[in-house]
């Protein structure tokens, strides 16, 4: 279809005008243009980053590679971690580490909302709440071990009871418990730092609706403060599973070392044993991509739950 002319001012000069559709879509097509053009560079260094070693480890996951070199042998590596004991503890320890998490939302909840209540010395219990999360993975493992040492704080209250504590690195029956221990202790303070911020968002006349109504303070909780601070508890639900699946290397190493035996190995302890360790790194490629795809899984089965919640 020809485009419309229209005579400029009178001069018989004629100019086409373009539909505005068409405007548009031109319009459009150059600011995606410039968006592409602007992210490429992240684009380029997500890729170089992340991708590209992502598919690499994947390749070298079916191999035995000594970190020179590599022979395809399929899925032997994969097989190997439910064959070999030590793998299969340190699957069933990063599960204990998952199934925890609860351990690891309840009391910081409960700690937020009598905070955000106002009580007496609010101020001061934030701040000594907050201040170890500036702590590392590293430190906190160094605490935790003096914490659960055979003469520290947790032995001496057994003293004080005439009980006779155990040593609770040192055995394997306890020395899984004081880890996951101090991993919930660890994120206790940010946890409960992201709950104070959900429960500044919920509208607070709704809540005083609810006791005009004459709600109990547990309906309140159930069916106005935690629907409204969803994508909260989603977010700590998330950070909180990653973090249990891949961020305590450093925190085992300090206070444990894996050990006794490998009774506090999980599988990204496993990852740096077996790669950097024994040399094994197809293995240890193995055990990081089983690890990503449990950690995917984690995060899939929390979003799942929580849409479904949404939903009802």
């Amino acid at each position: 279809m020809a485009l419309p002319a229209i005579d400029s001012n009178g001069s018989g000069v004629t100019v086409a005008v373009r539909p505005r559709a068409a405007r548009l879509r031109s319009r459009t097509g150059a600011v995606r243009l410039n968006g592409v053009l602007f992210t490429l560079p992240a684009i380029l260094l997500v890729g170089f980053v992340i991708v590209l070693p992502l598919v690499q480890a994947a390749y070298y996951s079916f191999t035995n590679w000594n970190g020179a070199t590599a022979s395809w042998i399929g899925i032997s590596n994969y097989l190997n971690m439910f064959a070999d004991p030590e793998l299969r503890r340190s699957l069933i320890n990063s599960l204990s580490f998952f199934i925890s998490v609860p351990f690891g939302l309840i009391p910081p909840f409960i700690t937020a909302y009598l905070l955000h209540k106002d009580i007496p010395g609010n101020k001061l219990f934030r701040a000594l709440i907050f201040a170890p999360t500036a702590l590392s993975w590293v430190v906190i493992g160094m605490i935790g071990r003096q914490f659960f040492a055979l003469h520290g704080p947790v032995s001496g209250l057994f003293g004080l009871f005439g009980g006779t504590a155990p040593n609770w690195l040192a055995d394997g029956n306890y020395a899984l418990a004081a880890v996951i221990l101090t991993f919930n202790a660890a994120i206790f303070g940010i946890n409960t730092v992201i709950f104070l911020t959900g429960l500044a968002t919920v509208d607070r006349s709704t809540i005083e609706a609810a006791w005009l109504d004459g709600a109990k303070e547990w309906q309140v909780i159930a069916f106005i403060i935690l629907p409204a601070m969803r994508r909260f508890v989603e977010f700590v639900l998330i950070i909180t599973v990653v973090t249990s699946f891949t961020g305590l290397f450093g925190m085992i190493y300090v206070m444990t070392g894996g050990g006794p035996g490998s009774a506090t190995m999980t599988l990204d302890f496993a990852v740096w044993r077996r790669a950097f360790s024994t040399g094994a790194f197809g293995a240890g490629a193995a055990i990081g991509i089983t690890l990503m795809a449990m950690t995917l899984l984690g995060i899939a089965l929390v979003r799942l739950v929580m849409r479904e919640r949404n939903a009802a």
